[in-house]
């Protein structure tokens, strides 16, 4: 009889433990709230912004979890496309002021241009000393092959129903009206960035603009520009974040598992875009961008 009691009692443990490890490693993938400790997100933003539907997403992610106190930005970018930065920008100041969501910044290696711009959305920012951090400006850049075709003796034809619908064609040189209608775009997204950041900072429109000029600093020159909070590691900015949220003890970090990529991805992989010279290349593609070159 003692035999059976002791191994009942032990499956019972076993089973216990099983659960609980179930438990634990589902609350790290998904919203629910199975997980005994406080918790922050970590979302990373690597490389170049071009798309913000991946990031979204993962900001979105645990939006309405009670034990997801904070998030985490965890930055190595210069930056990326206008578009996509300010909707970063405006999710995190969503999940700030509509879910209560401390949500602070670390820059790593660097954090520029449209990087930067959405780091100004935390409520603090954290960087190492020699951090690249800065670069607020706009940029729209194009290949113009104007002179090949005519070396080709080629012409291109064009009917259009205004005078700016093909502003930016590549075979052919911008008129004056033209160079004053892209500038007026980039004069506006510029103002916007430097709004964003001095509300973001808690600055004076003077104040930036004085920095804003696209040099980017080091991390320490940075705070003492009040362009970043503090100085220190990821460790720093994990504590701090715990600290905001009144997280005690050691919180427990979440973050989406990165896709392996296979050598199937990569015979599927449409890398024409990554070809110096193609096709698209020819095109008139021109980006409004805040990043660093």
């Amino acid at each position: 009889m003692f035999i059976w009691l002791l191994l009942g009692g032990g499956a019972f443990v076993l089973l216990a433990v099983a659960l609980v490890a179930v438990m634990l490693t589902f609350s790290g993938d998904d919203g629910t709230d199975l997980a005994f400790s406080d918790r922050i997100q970590v979302v990373d933003l690597d490389g170049e912004l071009v798309e913000s539907r991946p990031i979204l997403d993962q900001l979105k992610r645990y939006e309405d979890s009670n034990s997801v106190k904070a998030i985490l930005l965890n930055i190595d970018s210069p930056g990326g496309g206008v578009a996509v930065s300010q909707e970063i920008y405006t999710e995190i100041k969503r999940l700030r002021d509509k879910k209560d969501k401390v949500v602070i910044a670390y820059l790593s290696s660097t954090g520029a241009s449209g990087a930067y711009y959405v780091a100004c959305a935390a409520n603090k920012i954290v960087a190492n000393p020699g951090t690249i951090v800065g670069s607020i400006g706009v940029i729209a850049e194009w290949v113009n092959y104007a002179d090949l075709m005519q070396w080709a003796k080629l012409k291109d034809i064009v009917f259009k129903t205004g005078e700016f619908k093909d502003t930016g064609s590549p075979s052919r040189a911008l008129t004056e009206n033209e160079k004053k209608y892209f500038q007026g775009l980039i004069d506006d997204m510029y103002v916007q960035f430097v709004e964003a950041v001095a509300s973001g900072r808690k600055l004076d429109l003077p104040e930036v603009r004085s920095l804003a000029d696209g040099r980017v600093f080091t991390g320490r020159d940075a705070k003492a520009r009040k362009l970043i909070d503090e100085i220190g590691n990821f460790q720093d900015a994990v504590d701090l974040t715990a600290k905001l949220a009144g997280i005690s003890g050691k919180p427990r970090l979440i973050r989406l598992s990165r896709r392996r990529v296979t050598l199937l991805d990569v015979l599927t992989t449409d890398l024409s875009r990554f070809v110096p010279f193609n096709g698209q290349s020819m095109k008139s593609q021109i980006k409004f961008q805040y990043i660093w070159k």
